[in-house]
């Protein structure tokens, strides 16, 4: 017998609450699961990026990501015109394979659009390389580490 289909909602994290849920999530995922230390996790992009949140219908936080656009971005993109910074993907564990992560994705990705960019970068745990992939994101670059944990820049033309 398969589990209950989980109902969630992905919106932008505009007021307080939603940011402190995506700073939640961020910390059970990064730095409790993965052992990211905290002053690495939490950066002074946070402050002008545009956070997205996933909650589940009780108001649960399942998962949450951000972009970086224009200055924020340059270094994390090359310098590459129009190319936002999609970063902080996060879905707890009890959330994942129910797709939030994609919706997470797409929601950063018309995030991007309504500023007026053409594309977007990441940078994916190598782990994770299929998964975006799959959303049509393409590797670029060699490997490198952040946060001691293995990487590739990727990049997907909107």
């Amino acid at each position: 017998m398969s589990p209950a289909p989980v109902s969630y909602v992905v919106r932008v994290a505009d007021d307080p609450g939603d940011r402190e849920a995506c700073f939640a999530v961020r910390k059970e995922v990064f730095v409790v699961e993965q052992g990211v230390p905290e002053d690495l996790e939490y950066d002074t992009y946070d402050a002008d990026a545009v956070h997205v949140l996933a909650v589940r219908d009780d108001g649960l936080p399942l998962g949450a990501g951000r972009l970086l656009y224009g200055e924020a971005a340059a270094g994390k993109t090359g310098g590459a015109p129009g190319v936002g910074s999609l970063g902080r993907l996060a879905v707890v564990a009890q959330a994942r394979g129910l797709g939030v992560g994609v919706a997470l994705v797409r929601a950063v990705e018309e995030a991007a659009r309504e500023r007026g960019l053409t594309g977007v970068d990441l940078g994916a745990q190598t782990h994770a390389l299929g998964f975006y992939e799959r959303l049509g994101y393409a590797a670029y670059g060699p490997e490198f580490l952040d946060a001691g944990i293995p990487h590739r820049a990727m990049r997907r033309m909107l």
